[in-house]
């Protein structure tokens, strides 16, 4: 028969390597050793950690001890199944006293801790029958992960387990390790882990950073002791709220409390353990101790220490709260800078009130949900707002006054933060417009396409949109005036028109008729813009009217509505009447002639105007938001902003 039949074969460190942080942190292997000797019912753990490698450890419990059978099924089988083969509660020795204690082990493992410190570990055990054996375990390879090297009987006078192995790595520190076993472990007063011959009391710890004093009520008073371990377990498990009725543990420690809880997969929950001390619960006690009586008075301690503990967790991760809205904020710092205040205000109220409600948010997170609005504060438009002030006349001033007084300061930013907008357009509609070479098509008509409020406040609204029949309309009339090329974009632009020297679209907004329920077009507003330096004359003006009066009886559009048609060009032919009208009684059009600097004049004074009303009203308002203080630190910007390349 071939070697390969034998079956499956383990490398030497398989164990090692299988067992992870368990096999290399002194900190977790120690703490699951003491996990084990809570498991066997001890009241007692008494530590020895040497002071230089190659000396021994030893961890030393009054447990129950084990039996020669009970080791072979339980230490030696790897991934024994605690709960399938012995519950989840504790069974203490009979000197131990009774009681009710929750058992941690689940799967096994915690058991080899010792390998952090060595291959090879000594387990001497009694078991509370008098039964006493020593046994050698060590790792090994081939057809086992680890053996038992050696097995013999020992006399015991008391019940326990011993654990011993000299150290060949991992020396743990003693004072540190004290201190995290007696948080982690402190939930049951009956329970004292000992660290070369020192433990800790509850109210010496140092990480015990708060003490309360709660009064339910006349007869019940409640002792309050929130205890930092310093350091994050990996579950919860030994963290929690453990209620002390006379000094003696009550149930299980946890983070559920009747109907209420604390996420136990924070690192608050994984950390911290809070100690709820009494003398005057004790007719509230199960007659076993695994649990309160379902009472009125029991609901009342738990919503109050919930509450209490609730505002204490808030209180705790405040720093760290800022600390986190502190470092995102600055990772967008130059992005936060480039939005105007309403956006900053924005921004601000939204990481406040995430951070609130989610105070263990990572940075990452955060950082995501901070660039996807800052994304949302860049398109935010005030046009509806804006409007409002438009449509009053320049001597309207108890209406600009009725209008204001009904705004907050957050109106009158988002307002500014339009306003400014619409002035950075009107300054580029200016610079292009002069040059013969701008093209309209990709620069002057994108410009005034979000602007149609440069014509007028009447066309400054949500309203006028592309209109599919509107556009139909606009093919057929101009598929027999121009070059079948003449649509640009057909797909994405179909409402803009190339024409040999300007480009033309246009929108219109609808309404509703009294005698009909479908939409109907009310008005049409045409915008042709002339190529840069381009001056129009009395061919331009008769071209505009065609176009009106041919779509007026093109016999495509929905309705009677009126059309607005404006000519833009650089300058106008002085000879011309800058306005003609299309129709008598009634009036179906109009053709205005105007220049892109009469645009650019008229729009700087109302939107200053209106800057000017509104900076003057909101002057005393003043930035205290949360990226306001960021941007007001001194930064120094990247070494290669601004900079070109050589």
């Amino acid at each position: 028969m071939l070697d390969y039949l034998c079956g499956s074969l383990f490398e030497e460190d398989y164990l090692l390597r299988t067992l992870g942080s368990l096999a290399n942190s002194p900190d977790i292997a120690l703490t699951e050793l003491v996990a084990n000797a809570w498991d066997a019912g001890a009241s007692q753990v008494t530590i020895t950690i040497p002071n230089e490698l190659s000396e021994e450890l030893l961890v030393i419990d009054n447990g129950t001890g084990l039996t020669p059978e009970d080791f072979r099924l339980r230490w030696m089988t790897l991934g024994y199944n605690r709960l399938k083969h012995q519950g989840d509660s504790v069974q203490f020795p009979h000197a131990n006293g009774t009681g009710y204690r929750r058992a941690f082990g689940r799967n096994g493992v915690g058991r080899h801790g010792m390998l952090c410190f060595s291959n090879e570990y000594i387990v001497e055990t009694i078991h509370e029958s008098g039964v006493g054996s020593r046994f050698i375990v060590a790792v090994t390879s081939g057809q086992q992960p680890f053996t038992l090297v050696n097995e013999e009987r020992i006399q015991g006078t008391s019940h326990g387990t011993t654990l011993r192995a000299k150290v060949e790595r991992n020396l743990p520190d003693p004072l540190i390790v004290r201190d995290l076993l007696s948080a982690r472990f402190m939930q049951d007063p009956r329970f004292q882990v000992t660290v070369n011959g020192s433990s800790i009391e509850l109210m010496q710890h140092k990480g015990l950073i708060d003490t309360k004093r709660i009064i339910v009520n006349d007869n019940v008073t409640l002792e309050l002791v929130v205890i930092d371990s310093s350091k994050a377990a990996k579950t919860a498990r030994q963290h929690g709220v453990a209620f002390w009725v006379g000094n003696r543990l009550v149930g299980e420690p946890g983070w559920t409390l009747g109907d209420y809880s604390i996420d136990g997969r924070t690192s608050f929950a994984k950390r911290h353990t809070v100690v709820v001390k009494t003398n005057d619960l004790f007719d509230a006690v199960m007659p076993d101790w695994s649990a309160f009586k379902k009472l009125p008075i029991i609901d009342d301690v738990y919503r109050i220490v919930s509450s209490n503990i609730e505002a204490f967790y808030k209180h705790s991760m405040r720093e760290r709260v800022q600390e986190t809205q502190h470092a995102v904020l600055y990772q967008h710092r130059t992005e936060l800078s480039q939005l105007h205040a309403l956006g900053r205000v924005e921004v601000s109220h939204f990481v406040e009130q995430l951070t609130e409600e989610q105070p263990t948010i990572n940075q990452e997170h955060l950082s995501a949900a901070v660039q996807a609005v800052i994304q949302l504060e860049k398109s935010r438009s005030g046009a509806s707002l804006i409007q409002k002030l438009s449509l009053l006349s320049e001597e309207d001033v108890d209406g600009l006054n009725r209008l204001l007084d009904d705004w907050s300061v957050k109106d009158a930013l988002v307002v500014l933060d339009e306003i400014d907008k619409r002035l950075l357009v009107v300054e580029a509609l200016s610079r292009f417009s002069k040059d013969p070479t701008t093209d309209e098509l990709k620069t002057l008509h994108p410009l005034v396409l979000q602007a149609r409020w440069l014509f007028g406040p009447e066309f400054d609204s949500p309203h006028y949109t592309s209109n599919v029949s509107l556009t139909s309309a606009m093919s057929k009339l101009f598929q027999k005036k121009v070059n079948k090329d003449a649509f640009y974009n057909a797909r994405n632009r179909p409402d803009i028109i190339i024409l040999e020297n300007a480009t033309l679209s246009a929108v219109c907004s609808e309404e509703f008729d009294d005698d009909s329920p479908l939409l109907k077009m009310k008005r049409i507003l045409i915008i042709e813009l002339k190529r840069g330096g381009f001056a129009i004359g009395r061919n331009e003006m008769d071209q505009a009217g065609h176009y009106v009066e041919d779509l007026l009886n093109s016999g495509h559009l929905n309705g009677t509505p009126f059309i607005n048609a404006f000519v833009v060009g650089h300058e106008i032919d002085p000879k011309i009447t800058r306005i003609r009208k299309v129709g008598d009684n009634p009036e179906r059009g109009r053709i205005d002639a105007t220049t892109f600097g009469q645009l650019v004049s008229t729009a700087n004074q109302r939107l200053l105007r209106l800057k000017d009303q509104l900076d003057d009203r909101y002057k005393g308002y003043t930035d205290a938001t949360i990226v306001q203080k960021v941007l007001n630190e001194p930064y120094m910007g990247d070494l290669f902003d601004d900079t070109e390349s050589a």
